[in-house]
C-alpha cells in the first residue's frame, strides 16, 4: 500500500481489504501506521508490487503515468511486461502502444500471459 496499514485508500475499498484479510492474503505497506497515502509513496508501492510479480501486464497508460514508472521497476527487476494493445486515438493507450514498439510482449488473450508462467 502507498499508506500505513491502518488506512484504507481509497476508502470504498474497504471491502476488498477485508476480503482479502479474510481469505488469508496479505496487505503489505512499507510505511508505518499514521502515513497518509501521498503521491510519491505510490511509485515505492508499485515498486514492490512488481517485486512480488512473475510479471506485469499493463491495459492502459498514458504518456506519463505510474504505470511505466512500474513497468521500469518491473524491467529493473527482471520481469516479463506484457501488453494489451490500445486505441491510437486514445490517450490513455500513448504509453501502452509505446511499450510495444520498444519490445514488450503483446497480449490479447489471458491464457497467453498464463501460459508463459506455466511451462
Amino acid at each position: 500500500m502507498g499508506c500505513g496499514l491502518d488506512t484504507v485508500y481509497p476508502s470504498e475499498n474497504k471491502y476488498l481489504f477485508e476480503e482479502i484479510i479474510n481469505n488469508n492474503g496479505a496487505i503489505v505497506s512499507e510505511y508505518t501506521f499514521g502515513t497518509k497515502p501521498l503521491a510519491q509513496n505510490f511509485p515505492q508501492r508499485n515498486r514492490i508490487i512488481s517485486g512480488m510479480s512473475k510479471g506485469v501486464v499493463v491495459v492502459e497508460a498514458k504518456e506519463k503515468s505510474g504505470t511505466l514508472i512500474t513497468v521500469d521497476f518491473a524491467l529493473e527487476q527482471g520481469k516479463e511486461v506484457y501488453v494489451i494493445p490500445g486505441n491510437i486515438n486514445s490517450a490513455n493507450s500513448y504509453g501502452t502502444n509505446e511499450l510495444i514498439k520498444q519490445g514488450a510482449k503483446v497480449v490479447t488473450l489471458p491464457n497467453e500471459v498464463i501460459e508463459d508462467f506455466t511451462m
